[in-house]
């Protein structure tokens, strides 16, 4: 997502198990970093679990003023809902 002026969020990035280890995400990657409207921004932000190894290699780095971000933050949301019923 971006404003394609001044930042952009990269989200729900993933390669299913069965198509790892071929380079898609690293080729995803280099895509998404060199894409024309995403030149010259002042922030390129994600979140990631696991794959910082990844990111590190196209620039990203830990925030350096985590201060100035804040979020809503609503683990579960996504799980099923219960029936009325109950």
């Amino acid at each position: 997502m971006t404003d394609r002026t001044t930042f952009a969020y990269l989200c729900d990035v993933y390669v299913l198990d069965e198509h790892r280890g071929r380079g898609l995400g690293k080729w995803l990657m280099e895509v998404v970093v060199a894409h024309p409207d995403l030149q010259g921004l002042r922030r390129f932000v994600l979140a990631t679990r696991d794959a910082h190894g990844l990111y590190d290699k196209y620039g990203f780095e830990p925030l350096r003023r985590p201060e100035l971000f804040g979020e809503i933050n609503r683990p579960g949301l996504y799980l099923a809902a219960p029936s009325p019923e109950a």
